[in-house]
């Protein structure tokens, strides 16, 4: 009876851990395929269709999943998913190298100053962030999201004519549609891109040499909306090819990051990132809710690769809203 017993059982807990083998060999190979579509799009240099572009933004982040489906092809014993997942850690950890290039000019220095780019999330910020440029004094902020309220708010703080920042063109508008640039140097009004939500840009003179000025602040990359979020990216990329030899900055939330085909594109008709320059190219700035290593890196102050070299760079905490201001103190040089 014993006997009989025990030969009983056996099989059926043999089929038991075939079955775990099989469901966890099933949900490494589902977590690999995700992960290997993403990489390969990034390889492919393309941003595809959703949910890859939102994937992409977190392109980092993708190692867990990947960590999760190897543990489970060990568990599953299975060879197959083991090299297929150090296959796709391969280029994962490629793709985390920042983009771009890192030479910067070495000509004779012009002027040197400060420029700080903010989303304060439908105005949310704004007070924190009236408090941040007393405090760190740029010379050029390019404000996202500043609805009337917020815009009213810098005026009052900043403008006038004793103003710090007497010099301002802006896109007024509510909620996200907003956006404000001000400046310590003479502005002469330019048209801006045009987008779903406001992207003024002007003319600056620093210390008698022209430099261009383009906030960006495109739509995401939404479910069903990604043809307008190209578009305006696009749009973007041939305000940036538009130069010739002026030296610009184009700054603000690009709501993409490095690892989209969109925003490289940028990047390559000659624009250098300076959180890149300064050794800050993965340093997240939304979401400002989550803990600082995690979150992706989506607003950038992007400048013309032959005009400026980035002395420093810094992403600062902002109250009330969900982004990281950036900072950063640059040097226009002679072109040689």
């Amino acid at each position: 009876m014993e006997t009989a017993t025990a030969q009983g059982t056996e099989p059926t807990a043999t089929g038991h851990r075939s079955r775990g083998r099989t469901v966890a060999a099933w949900f490494a190979g589902v977590l690999l395929t995700g992960v290997s579509a993403v990489v390969g799009c990034r390889a492919a240099d393309t941003d595809a269709i959703s949910p890859v572009p939102q994937l992409l933004a977190f392109l980092p982040w993708l190692i867990a999943p990947v960590g999760v489906a190897l543990l489970f092809a060990l568990l599953a014993r299975w060879r197959t998913g083991l090299v297929w997942g150090v296959l796709v850690l391969a280029p994962l950890a490629w793709f985390m190298e920042p983009y771009g290039k890192s030479d910067e000019p070495t000509g004779t220095p012009l002027a040197e100053f400060r420029v700080l780019t903010s989303n304060v999330q439908y105005g949310r910020g704004t007070a924190a962030l009236v408090t941040a440029i007393r405090r760190e004094r740029p010379d050029i902020v390019f404000v996202e999201e500043c609805e009337h309220h917020c815009s009213a708010t810098l005026r009052q703080a900043f403008g006038g004519p004793d103003g710090v920042y007497r010099y301002r063109q802006a896109v007024e508008g509510a909620g996200s549609d907003g956006s404000v640039l001000l400046s310590r140097f003479p502005l002469k009004a330019a048209s801006g891109v045009p987008g779903t939500m406001g992207m003024p840009g002007a003319v600056a003179d620093v210390r008698g040499h022209r430099v261009r000025l383009q906030l960006a602040h495109p739509m995401p990359p939404l479910m069903g909306q990604l043809t307008l979020w190209r578009r305006e990216l696009g749009a973007l990329r041939s305000y940036a090819t538009a130069g010739g030899d002026t030296p610009t900055i184009l700054a603000g939330d690009f709501n993409a990051s490095q690892d989209h085909a969109e925003f490289r594109r940028i990047l390559d008709t000659g624009l250098h990132d300076s959180a890149r320059l300064a050794d800050r190219a993965r340093t997240p700035s939304w979401p400002a809710r989550v803990p600082s290593p995690l979150g992706v890196q989506i607003d950038h102050a992007l400048v013309s690769r032959e005009d400026f070299s980035v002395n420093s760079a810094r992403f600062l905490d902002i109250a009330d809203t969900d982004h990281r201001a950036l900072l950063v103190d640059l040097t226009l040089r002679q072109r040689g």
